[in-house]
C-alpha cells in the first residue's frame, strides 16, 4: 500500500515531500494507439503526476449502456501511467466543462421528467450514482491504497462558478467516499471568495484555476483555507477556439514566466493543457452566455498547448521543461525528448462518388411521424443531426415562416432545393417562403455542441426544433421525424460523378493508397461539413475558420486501401480533398 497524505503545506508520498508537478491530458482525445508517445513525453517534460478528466457521455451513450473500450478504455489508460511511474489525479465530474460536448453530461438526461442538472435533484441524482457506480471501481482498481497511481480525486468541478448546493457536493463526496475509501478529494475553482465559498466544502481540500498572478491568487486560498498546499489545478497556459474567431496562442515566455510564478510560492500545479488533443466526431462542446450568444467550440482542441494535437514538441514544451528542471523535476535536460512521430502529407483524394442526402434519408434513419417537431432528445438522440419534413396545405405567397428556437443551425428546403439558413445566433429566426399546397418543406438541424459552461447549459441542453414551425401565423402540425446520428455510413447509396452535384447537402466519397500511414492534416475545399475516415467521424469543418484542416491521426489509416467520406452542407469548390503535412489552426 502507498501514501499520499496533506502535512501542513505540503505533502508526504510514502513518507518524503512531494510537490505535484502534473499535466492534464484526456484518454477520450487521443487515439489509443497514441497513448503510450504521450506519456513519454509526459515524463521527459519532468511532470510526475496524470490529470484527467472522465466523459460520462462517452461511457454512457444510452441510458444504462456503458462503453469501457477503445477511446474510452480508462482501466487501460490508468495501468499505462502505472507503467510510466506517473501519479494520477482523477476528476471524474460528473460535470467536467473542458469544452467537451454538454461539459460530458449526457444529453439524454434533459428527456427525464423533473430533472435538474448539477444540484440535488432526485432524477439528476439517481443517473450520476448509476454512473458512478460502474465508473468508480475501475478507478478504486487502481487506488494509491492498493498500490496503484491514483493520488486524489476531485469532487464535481468548478462548481462555485455555476452553483452553491452544498448537498449535492455532499453527495458526490460521499459516493467518492464510499468506492474510493482513503482517497483524497479536491476542490477546483476561481480563486475568488464567492466561488469559493460556492464551489468547496469542509475538509475537502481547495485547489484554484488560473492562468496568471499565482501570487494573488495563493493569497486568496490562503485566506479561504489557511495552512494548506497551494495548488493550480488548470495552469491556462493556452487557451480553446471558437467558430468564427481568431485563434488563441500564448507566448512561451509569458505562459513561462506565470508557470515560474506559480512554483516559486511553492505551489503545486497542473499544466492544462499538457497535451490537448482532439474533440473527434461531434463531442466538441460551446459557450453560451446568452440567447443570441451561442458560441460552439472546434474540433481541435490543440488549445496552444505545450504538446500540440499531433503529439509535437513545441517551444512552450521546451521552456516549461528547463523551467522543470530548474524546480526539481529531475529530468536530464542533456536527454532530448521523444521525437514527433512521422507526418505526411499523402496528397489529392479525388471524391469520385456521392450520395445526396435527402435521397438516402431512408436508408439512413427510420422515420417517426408526429404532430409538432420534436427535439432530439424526445427521439432518445443525442448527437448529430435532425431533420423534419412536412407538405403544406395551402398555397403561400412570400409569408414568413419562422423557426422556433432551432438548435442550432437550421437548413431549409422546398422540394429538394436549398431556401433558407437559420442559425441560432439570428437575429430573427424568419424568412420568406412561396409554396404551393402539396409542396414538401424539410429542415435539417445540426446540433453543434451543447454549452459545455456557464447558466445557458440547461437552456440550450434541447437540440433540434425546440418550440415549433409556424407559417405565417399558423403553427405547421404533421411532421415526418429523421433522426441522423450518422453513427453508420455503410448503407448510403452512391453513384458516380466527376463534378460536385447541385444537390445539398450531399455525401462524397474517395479511395486512397497509403504505403505506411502516417499522421496526416484533412483540407477539405468545402464550406461547412463532417469528414470520416474508414467509418470513424474526424469532426467538424467550417469555412469561417479559424481551422481549415482536421487531424487525422496514423492508427486510423490502413496500409491500402483507405475509404474518405465527407458530409458536405452547402457546396464544394471541387471534388476533391487533400491530406497535407501542415496543420491549419
Amino acid at each position: 500500500m502507498s501514501t499520499f497524505e496533506m502535512r501542513g503545506t505540503e505533502f508526504l508520498l510514502d513518507g518524503k515531500p512531494f510537490r505535484i508537478l502534473a499535466g492534464a491530458m484526456h484518454y477520450f482525445r487521443i487515439h489509443p494507439a497514441l497513448w503510450e508517445d504521450r506519456f513519454r513525453k509526459m515524463k521527459a517534460l519532468g511532470l510526475n503526476t496524470l490529470e484527467t478528466y472522465t466523459a460520462w457521455n462517452l461511457h454512457e451513450p444510452r441510458p444504462g449502456e456503458f462503453h469501457f473500450t477503445e477511446f474510452g478504455d480508462l482501466e487501460r489508460y490508468l495501468s499505462l501511467a502505472r507503467q510510466y511511474d506517473l501519479k494520477v489525479i482523477v476528476r471524474p465530474g460528473p460535470y467536467i466543462c473542458s469544452e467537451w460536448e454538454f461539459g460530458a453530461l449526457p444529453g439524454w438526461l434533459t428527456a427525464i421528467p423533473g430533472i435538474r442538472l448539477r444540484c440535488f435533484n432526485r432524477p439528476y441524482l439517481e443517473a450520476v450514482e448509476r454512473y458512478f457506480d460502474e465508473l468508480l471501481p475501475r478507478i478504486n482498481r487502481f487506488s494509491c491504497k492498493k498500490d496503484g497511481p491514483v493520488i486524489a480525486v476531485q469532487v464535481e468541478n468548478e462548481y462555485g462558478s455555476y452553483g452553491n448546493d452544498k448537498r449535492y457536493l455532499q453527495f458526490l463526496s460521499d459516493l467518492l467516499s464510499k468506492h474510493l475509501p482513503g482517497i483524497m478529494q479536491l476542490t477546483s475553482d476561481g480563486p475568488n471568495y464567492a466561488m469559493l465559498n460556492g464551489g468547496t466544502l469542509p475538509g475537502v481540500w481547495a485547489t484554484g484555476n488560473f492562468g496568471s498572478k499565482a501570487a494573488n491568487a495563493f493569497e486568496e486560498l490562503e485566506k479561504f483555507q489557511p495552512g494548506k498546499p497551494k495548488m493550480c489545478c488548470e495552469f491556462w497556459n493556452g487557451w480553446f477556439d471558437h467558430w468564427g474567431e481568431k485563434h488563441h496562442s500564448r507566448s512561451p515566455e509569458d505562459a513561462g514566466n506565470s508557470l515560474r510564478e506559480i512554483l516559486e510560492h511553492n505551489g503545486n500545479v497542473s499544466l492544462y493543457m499538457f497535451h490537448g488533443g482532439t474533440n473527434f466526431g461531434f463531442f466538441n462542446g460551446a459557450n453560451c452566455i446568452g440567447p443570441k450568444q451561442y458560441q460552439p467550440t472546434v474540433s481541435s482542441y490543440d488549445d496552444d498547448a505545450p504538446l500540440n494535437e499531433n503529439g509535437g514538441i513545441t517551444p512552450k514544451y521546451e521552456m516549461f521543461r528547463k523551467i522543470l528542471a530548474e524546480f526539481g523535476s529531475g529530468i536530464d535536460l542533456s536527454v532530448p525528448p521523444p521525437p514527433t512521430l512521422p507526418v505526411k502529407a499523402f496528397g489529392k483524394v479525388a471524391l469520385t462518388e456521392q450520395a445526396p442526402l435527402l435521397k438516402n434519408l431512408n436508408r439512413l434513419s427510420k422515420s417517426e411521424f408526429h404532430a409538432t417537431p420534436p427535439c432530439m432528445e424526445e427521439l432518445g438522440q443525442s448527437l448529430g443531426f435532425i431533420l423534419y419534413r412536412t407538405k403544406l396545405i395551402r398555397d403561400i405567397e412570400n409569408e414568413p415562416v419562422v423557426i422556433d428556437e432551432p438548435r442550432d443551425r437550421a437548413l431549409v428546403y422546398l422540394n429538394g432545393t436549398h431556401a433558407a439558413t437559420v442559425y441560432c445566433n439570428d437575429e430573427s429566426h424568419e424568412f420568406s417562403l412561396s409554396a404551393k399546397e402539396g409542396d414538401i418543406l424539410e429542415i435539417l438541424v445540426e446540433n453543434m455542441g451543447r454549452a459545455n459552461y456557464g447558466p445557458f447549459m440547461e437552456r440550450n441542453a434541447r437540440k433540434g426544433i425546440t418550440d415549433g414551425v409556424r407559417v405565417g401565423n399558423q403553427f405547421q402540425f404533421g411532421w415526418e421525424v429523421f433522426p441522423l446520428p450518422l453513427e453508420d455510413l455503410s448503407c448510403l447509396e452512391y453513384r458516380t460523378a466527376d463534378r460536385p452535384l447541385p444537390e445539398t447537402p450531399c455525401f462524397y466519397k474517395g479511395e486512397f493508397q497509403v504505403e505506411e500511414p502516417a499522421d496526416t492534416f484533412l483540407r477539405i475545399p468545402g464550406k461547412k461539413g463532417i469528414a470520416f475516415l474508414n467509418g470513424f467521424n474526424l469532426g467538424r469543418y467550417w469555412e469561417i475558420g479559424p481551422t481549415h484542416t482536421l487531424y487525422l491521426p496514423a492508427p486510423l489509416l490502413r496500409k491500402g486501401s483507405n475509404r474518405l467520406e465527407i458530409l458536405e452542407l452547402h457546396q464544394l469548390e471541387s471534388p476533391e480533398a487533400e491530406l497535407t503535412d501542415t496543420p491549419e489552426l
